[in-house]
This record gives C-alpha cells, sequence and structure tokens, in this order.
C-alpha cells in the first residue's frame, strides 16, 4: 500500500489502471481513463504539485477551468471529471488519501443526443456504396442483421460461425451469447469467405495481407462508405442502434432485443423505445433490413 508520503502521481496513476484492468474494463475505457489521468498528472506537477496528497479541490477545478478555455465540451469535459472522481475514489479506497478532493465537483450540463438511427434510404445506400468491397460489405451486413459491437465483431474467429448462429465470445464486460443468422447476414459472410485471403490467423476478418482487421480500421473504413453514401451524421455504433430501433419497431419483445445485443441491463434498451415512436422506423422485419 502506498503511503500518503510517497504516494507520487506516477505510480498512483499506474495503479489505477492496474486496477480498472483487474476489474476487467473495457480496453478502450482503461485508455481513456488512463489518458484522462496522465493530462491531470502533467497539469498537477506543472502546478509544482509533487504528492497526490497536496492536490485540492481548487487546483481541479483550476484543471477543468483550462481545458474548458481550451475548447473542449460540456460532454467531454464531463467524460473527464468521470476519470478524475474514479481516480480519486480509488485512491481514497486503498488509504493513499484521506480527503477526497473531487468528491464535490459537478458535471457540466449538456444535451445528450439521441441515438442516430438510419432511415431504409440510408442503410440501402449504405450498402450500394460498399457492395463492391466484398469484406466491408460483409461487415455492414453483420451490424445490420445481429446489431453486435465494433469490438465484439473485430474479435470473431472463423470458428464462431455456426450453422445457424453467430457465437460472439465474452468480451470487456460482456457475456457471451449466441446470435441468429438471417440469410442476408450468412449470405454476405460466404461470400467474403469464398475470397477471403489465406491466413494462419483464426479471426474472421482479415486484411489483404492476411492481419486481423482491427477495431479502428473497420471504424475509418465505415466511415469512408457512410461519406461515399452522403450520409451525414452517423458513426459505425450507429449500424447497431439501427438494428435495435427497427428490430424494435417490427414488434420483436424487448427482452429478446436486449438478448440479442448483449444488453446489460433491460432498461437500456427500453431507452429506445420513445425514439422509435418518435421517428417512426419502416416497419419492417429482420431480414429486410
Amino acid at each position: 500500500m502506498t503511503s500518503e508520503k510517497n504516494a507520487e502521481f506516477k505510480t498512483s496513476h499506474q495503479q489505477f489502471v492496474d486496477y480498472l484492468t483487474n476489474l476487467r474494463r473495457a480496453h478502450a475505457t482503461i485508455l481513456a481513463y488512463s489518458k484522462d489521468i496522465e493530462q491531470l498528472v502533467k497539469f498537477l506537477e506543472d502546478l509544482g504539485k509533487k504528492t497526490i496528497v497536496e492536490v485540492e479541490k481548487l487546483d481541479l477545478e483550476a484543471f477543468l477551468k483550462k481545458l474548458s478555455a481550451d475548447g473542449y465540451t460540456p460532454k467531454s469535459l464531463s467524460r473527464k471529471i468521470n476519470s478524475i472522481k474514479t481516480f480519486y475514489r480509488f485512491l481514497k479506497s486503498q488509504n493513499t488519501l484521506s480527503i477526497n478532493p473531487a468528491s464535490e465537483i459537478t458535471h457540466p450540463r449538456y444535451e445528450v443526443k439521441p441515438p442516430r438511427i438510419l432511415s431504409k434510404m440510408e442503410y440501402r445506400a449504405l450498402r450500394d456504396a460498399c457492395r463492391s468491397d466484398i469484406r466491408t460489405y460483409a461487415i455492414v451486413e453483420l451490424f445490420l442483421q445481429t446489431g453486435i459491437r465494433i469490438g465484439e465483431l473485430a474479435n470473431l474467429k472463423l470458428d464462431n460461425l455456426k450453422d445457424k448462429d453467430l457465437m460472439v465470445e465474452a468480451l470487456e464486460g460482456h457475456q457471451e451469447r449466441n446470435v441468429p443468422l438471417n440469410k442476408a447476414a450468412k449470405a454476405a459472410i460466404q461470400n467474403w469467405l469464398s475470397s477471403r485471403p489465406k491466413s494462419e490467423d483464426g479471426a474472421l476478418f482479415v486484411t489483404k495481407t492476411g492481419r486481423p482487421l482491427l477495431v479502428r480500421n473497420i471504424r475509418t473504413t465505415i466511415d469512408r462508405y457512410f461519406k461515399s453514401a452522403g450520409i451525414e451524421g452517423a458513426k459505425v455504433n450507429d449500424l447497431r442502434h439501427t438494428f435495435i430501433a427497427h428490430h424494435l419497431a417490427s414488434g420483436t419483445p424487448l427482452t429478446v432485443i436486449s438478448k440479442l445485443v448483449g444488453h446489460k441491463r433491460l432498461s437500456t434498451t427500453e431507452k429506445y423505445l420513445d425514439l422509435v415512436k418518435e421517428k417512426h422506423p419502416e416497419n419492417v422485419k429482420l431480414e429486410e433490413l
């Protein structure tokens, strides 16, 4: 356990990262929290602070004020505050400090935009834009027909393909689940497999050189096709949102959708209900997406 007198910033930072890792938090979350605290540590060191116990609430507020002046949005500031609060709760639990200066830091108010749901015209335009790129086309179909997460898709192995299902492995805190594959998804995958480059790696999606396709590769590619299709304001995760919303609109029970997409809480899926009522997505079956 680190004593108060020797609670150096970098040591506490590393212990925090180890703590998050042991909790099996998502890799992206650990990376984001780590960078946030690294940024905070640099600011505090520039202030002349040498140990954690020297830091006061005013110092943390000064950090946030500087970020705001540098152009960070209220939403970004709120995320940074989450990192800071989690960091200081960890330090308090480890008895690294007796007083938590972050406990009374408040979040700025900001408008939370509802999930972006693609219309039938939009997701058809996306299909048309990437149709000649069979790997990307298969990826788009999997997103639209299964509601899979981008990290889960990047983690798919050839062995995860079953006769009628797709086995999604447990990843970053999410439980393993089986998702049914409809005709559209099966056809797109089979088309991709027929020309998949030879690879010693068992990943379902690989590059031309046979290396596993990474999350950033997938995101960059889909963003490019969004632009090519003339679809504005959309991101990769919106394909997952579209699956959920259109499935709800077609009458699929909430509990079934929640299980299919791997939501830990039914309340997460319920948030889409009002959006479906407001936007009135086309009443289509999953096979027709």
